[in-house]
């Protein structure tokens, strides 16, 4: 995607992207996005739906693509729980005519979670991406 950094989870060995980085599992992605987190951009991990499921417990901030169709599909994004509240949203039909809801959630952290240093809660990960 351009504009943006965007660090990409994989099995394939050799896969590559022109402007994405790669990584291999979510540990590698975070190591990345730590090294990468100096620049100041927002960076994204993308991945399949293992790889949000295991991201979700990390994020602050979820961007989800709402497609207002059904589709048959064997992989799902996780559930957001009652923790995450929408504070943006942005509707756009695509060239092919589907409407999608492009909405921004962050996450409400319990008494325990605001307490604790940011570095130590959020697991250096700020932006989780996820498609449903």
């Amino acid at each position: 995607m351009p504009g943006r950094s965007n660090i990409v989870i994989t099995r394939q060995q050799g896969w590559q992207a022109p402007g994405a980085l790669l990584a291999h599992s979510l540990p590698e992605a975070l190591a990345t996005a730590a090294q990468h987190a100096k620049t100041g951009q927002t960076l994204w991990v993308m991945g399949g739906a293992q790889i949000y499921a295991q991201a979700l417990p990390l994020a602050q901030v979820v961007e989800v693509t709402h497609i207002e169709q059904n589709f048959d599909g064997d992989a799902y994004a996780p559930t957001l729980g009652a923790e995450w509240q929408p504070v943006a949203e942005r509707l756009l039909t695509s060239a092919q005519g589907l409407a999608l809801r492009f909405v921004s959630y962050r996450k409400q952290l319990t008494a325990s979670e605001a307490s604790t240093p940011p570095a130590l809660h959020d697991g250096g990960s700020q932006h989780s991406q996820a498609a449903t």
